[in-house]
């Protein structure tokens, strides 16, 4: 597995630094650690970070900028930062209103942040977390709170730096992220694996002619493996786990994402999207909103995962606030 890279030790401390010396005119490092801040952040308001580890991109530090995070507290490939560098992210744009932290659901993040927490809350730093919990397949819906957050992450930062930029204090700010949060459901499906950079060695294994419904991005089990079948069936598949999960009706509006795991083209999301956009109209679901795009990724593993937003008045005014990254832009969405 070819990688473009030096020392794997080296990785993430070098993808920063390209990173921050990239677009330095928006971000700059904190102190000694791999974390970033936008610089052009709203002052007086809640302040949004987010993290968790690397080898995602762009999911960390692409959604930080105008309206969306004002910080991103990264961590090593596929682990979380450790807790004092939450901390050091956090303090590094606290405006005395509180700090919300935007994390996916997993083990060593929840651990991680919640000690990160404690911390801030030693030193008078006002605190609050939403993880997120859009994967569909990790766990049953009795369980929901044990389920991994993947592409869903995005709507969550979107909506969360709405809200943060409207100045809105954090108890709302809150309240306003974790019902975006439960809102959204997603369902993946891997072809091929990954690679960690540095160990050539791939994140799991998957035979040639297999694929692998909701499959988590570090090779987490799904909920069934199968051999490789036509786009519109795969689509099919995934489309009504999530519409038995969301019970959705007609007349309601969503927001779509058609998300690329890592190697899958556009061209092939494209043909997915084809065939989900029949099945909305079939059902009468108003898309509000679509992207297909590669935000949450796995190096180079194949597949694409399907993203809900079900959307209300509240919701579609955060999430129709122009918000602007390198790797995430929004102009104003239609009423």
């Amino acid at each position: 597995m070819k990688k473009i890279i030096n020392e794997g030790s080296h990785v993430v401390e070098e993808m920063v630094s390209g990173f921050v010396s990239a677009y330095s005119r928006l971000y700059e490092r904190i102190g000694d650690t791999n974390s970033i801040r936008f610089k052009d952040r709203r002052r007086g308001k809640v302040s949004l970070v987010i993290g968790g580890g690397t080898g995602h991109e762009p999911l960390f530090s692409g959604f930080c900028g105008k309206g969306l995070a004002d910080a991103v507290a990264n961590g090593n490939i596929f682990a979380s930062p450790n807790p004092q560098v939450i901390v050091e992210t956090a303090k590094a744009v606290d405006e005395g209103q509180g700090v919300l932290f935007v994390y996916g659901n997993y083990a060593g993040d929840n651990m991680n942040f919640d000690m990160g927490e404690e911390l801030l809350d030693m030193e008078g730093i006002k605190t609050a977390h939403v993880r997120v919990w859009d994967d569909l397949a990790s766990a049953p819906k009795d369980r929901i709170t044990d389920r991994r957050g993947i592409a869903g992450d995005i709507y969550v930062i979107k909506i969360a730096g709405a809200a943060c930029d409207a100045g809105l204090p954090l108890e709302e700010v809150l309240r306003i992220t974790e019902k975006a949060r439960d809102h959204i459901n997603t369902i993946g499906l891997a072809t091929q694996p990954g690679s960690i950079p540095g160990l050539n060695k791939p994140t799991f294994e998957l035979p040639e002619d297999a694929i692998e419904y909701g499959m988590g991005l570090h090779g987490e089990p799904g909920i069934e493996r199968t051999t490789m079948k036509p786009a519109n069936e795969l689509t099919e598949r995934m489309y009504s786990e999530l519409v038995k999960e969301m019970d959705l009706k007609a007349g309601e509006e969503i927001a779509v994402l058609v998300n690329n795991l890592g190697s899958t083209t556009l061209l092939e999301l494209c043909v997915v999207y084809n065939r989900l956009s029949q099945l909305l109209e079939k059902d009468g679901v108003v898309v509000y909103d679509c992207e297909l795009k590669s935000y949450c990724t796995c190096q180079e593993m194949g597949g694409f995962s399907i993203t809900f937003l079900r959307l209300d008045e509240e919701l579609k005014k955060y999430y129709g606030t122009p918000c602007e990254s390198p790797y995430y832009a929004r102009g104003a969405i239609r009423a």
